[in-house]
């Protein structure tokens, strides 16, 4: 059973990631072969001044 953990900047419509949960389980079915049923997403979202680059707050999501 296929089990993808993401993190992300918070920022992205609900809209957004049904869209990418989509993507990522045809992905992984595509290329794994693992019936879509079996394959989990948990996305875990950050806000963005808990997440720095170079040293410095993320202001925004990312695209």
């Amino acid at each position: 059973m296929p089990i993808v953990n993401m993190t992300l900047i918070k920022g992205r419509t609900q809209e957004d990631l049904e869209k990418m949960y989509v993507e990522v389980t045809d992905a992984i079915h595509r290329t794994l072969g693992a019936p879509k049923e079996n394959i989990r997403i948990c996305v875990n979202e950050i806000e963005p001044q808990h997440f720095a680059i170079a040293g410095k707050p993320k202001t925004g999501p990312s695209s």
